[in-house]
């Protein structure tokens, strides 16, 4: 079993920069009027994963004591879902989630005929979930994808994605969609959510949003303003459709990525969206720099307190898979293995040892 003390000595001086009683840091110490330690509550926060779920990489996922995973379907039909969550299970692994079996830009882009087709698969899709037993999809809602502007060297050769904004604002060519403003953004997001959402919530089933990865500056980026790319846009989708369904793929490093300050700044924002209970899922990644200029790192060595956010959501009463995303990648390991398997057993580690301290 691993020890307080073996933990901490493993970690090295980054947990204990700042130690207090609990050798996490003194701004890890919940707060006396959190659920968590006013009511007694108990989180089951579990490392999960969200990559292929192939016979291979589910034995890959067990030997790292990955038991929980987001997988996809190859086939978006009953049939399908429960071969998928049969399979995982023939391997000792629970499907918590699937990805949703839509483009990213669902409800966004077309004639209506066209968006109206799509949303009603969605809220087909959320049936079929429904009728697996898989009780959360995650979804995009987004014009222009995950965007970076290449690659930074890390440690022991890695490549660490990174985005520089001001290299890619001389792109002024438009996306498909033309010029995209805020405005036109809410209104379809806000079809989209009032249509699919009472179906969720009917069937029971959480829908997860990931947030704009990144946000741009005011004005938009290729003719698309980002409006999930900011707190502000965020606190204004969760609050678009009330519902106990509708809540967010807590992605650390995209929002950490939108702050200015993130070392400091995200404490609140998961606090924000965990009190609420909004967060359905966590990305667990970490970033070196901030807003409109960052690389994406190891979960140890960024600018982010990974130990403490791990003590936040705790202190919020989140459950559910904490999972690696977007980890570093080394030209001798193709498949990204090594950096899952450092982040798979980094995020146990603290998960154990905030629950022994505890």
């Amino acid at each position: 079993m691993l020890t307080r003390r073996h933990f901490i000595h493993a970690a090295g001086p980054a947990i204990l920069a700042s130690a207090g009683p609990l050798g996490i840091g003194k701004r890890a110490k919940i707060l006396p009027n959190s659920k968590s330690s006013s009511e007694g509550g108990k989180t089951h926060m579990y490392v999960g994963t969200q990559n292929r779920c192939t016979p291979d990489m589910l034995q890959f996922y067990k030997r790292c004591g990955v038991n929980h995973v987001c997988g996809t379907t190859e086939k978006w039909t009953s049939e399908g879902l429960m071969e998928l969550k049969e399979r995982c299970a023939a391997n000792g692994i629970t499907l918590d989630m699937v990805p949703i079996g839509m483009p990213r830009s669902v409800g966004l882009q077309g004639d209506k005929a066209h968006r109206d087709s799509q949303i009603e698969q969605t809220c087909n899709q959320v049936r079929l979930a429904a009728k697996a037993g898989i009780p959360a999809i995650k979804y995009n809602m987004t014009l222009l994808d995950v965007l970076r502007t290449g690659t930074t060297p890390g440690r022991g050769g890695s490549l660490y994605s990174s985005w520089e904004y001001e290299k890619a604002a001389s792109n002024k060519s438009m996306t498909r969609a033309g010029r995209y403003p805020a405005e036109l953004f809410w209104e379809r997001i806000t079809c989209f959510l009032e249509r699919v959402i009472p179906v969720a919530t009917k069937y029971r089933v959480k829908m997860a949003c990931h947030p704009h990865d990144p946000g741009v500056p005011p004005g938009g980026y290729r003719g698309v303003e980002r409006v999930l790319g900011s707190v502000e846009g965020l606190k204004r989708f969760v609050e678009t459709a009330a519902s106990p369904y509708h809540g967010l793929n807590f992605c650390v490093g995209t929002i950490a990525s939108n702050l200015q300050n993130p070392s400091e700044e995200i404490f609140d924002v998961i606090r924000y969206f965990g009190n609420r209970k909004k967060i359905f899922n966590v990305h667990f990644r970490n970033i070196r720099g901030k807003k409109n200029n960052f690389q994406e790192v190891y979960p140890d060595e960024g600018d982010l307190d990974m130990p403490h956010i791990i003590r936040t959501l705790h202190e919020v009463g989140y459950s559910g898979m904490v999972m690696p995303d977007h980890v570093p990648t080394h030209t001798s390991d193709p498949g990204g293995h090594q950096g899952l398997a450092f982040s798979f057993g980094y995020i146990k580690g603290l998960i154990q040892a905030v629950r022994k301290e505890l």
